[in-house]
C-alpha cells in the first residue's frame, strides 16, 4: 500500500528554518518523482519543490529557490525539505506527494500529475 507521511511542520518566527520530512512506504523513492507543494490559507495548492530521484534532477518555485533546499535519504525512504530564511508568506499547510504521469516525464512543480498525496503538515511562520 502506497502512503506518504510529512511531519517536521511548526511556527517558527522570520528568518527561521524548518526541516519537513515524508517518509514513504509502497514504493522506492530512488526510482520515483516526488514533489513538496504549499497550501496556503484561502489558496489553491502551488508548486514548491520536485525531485527527480531516478536523475538527481530537483526544481524549486521561484520564490524558494536559494532558500529551500529537497534532498533524500534512501535507506529511510525519505525525501526532505529544507527551508531557510522562512518568510510569513511561507505559511501554509505542506504536502509531499508522488508524481504517477509518464516515466518519460521527469518531476514538475505543477499538481497536474500527482497522485498518492500525504495528510500534510502545517508550517507557520509568524513574530
Amino acid at each position: 500500500q502506497v502512503q506518504l507521511v510529512e511531519s517536521g511542520g511548526d511556527l517558527v518566527q522570520p528568518g527561521g528554518s524548518l526541516k519537513l520530512s515524508c517518509v514513504v512506504s509502497g514504493f522506492p523513492v530512488a526510482s520515483d518523482r516526488i514533489g513538496w507543494f504549499r497550501e496556503a490559507p484561502g489558496k489553491e495548492r502551488e508548486g514548491v519543490a520536485c525531485l527527480d530521484l531516478r536523475i538527481g534532477i530537483q526544481k524549486y518555485e521561484d520564490p524558494a529557490k536559494g532558500r529551500f533546499t529537497i534532498s533524500n535519504d534512501n535507506a529511510k525512504n525519505t525525501v526532505y525539505l529544507q527551508m531557510n530564511a522562512l518568510k510569513p508568506e511561507d505559511t501554509g499547510v505542506y504536502y509531499c506527494a508522488r508524481y504517477i504521469g509518464p516515466p518519460e516525464y521527469t518531476c514538475s512543480i505543477n499538481t497536474n500529475g500527482y497522485g498518492h498525496w500525504g495528510q500534510g503538515t502545517q508550517v507557520t511562520v509568524s513574530s
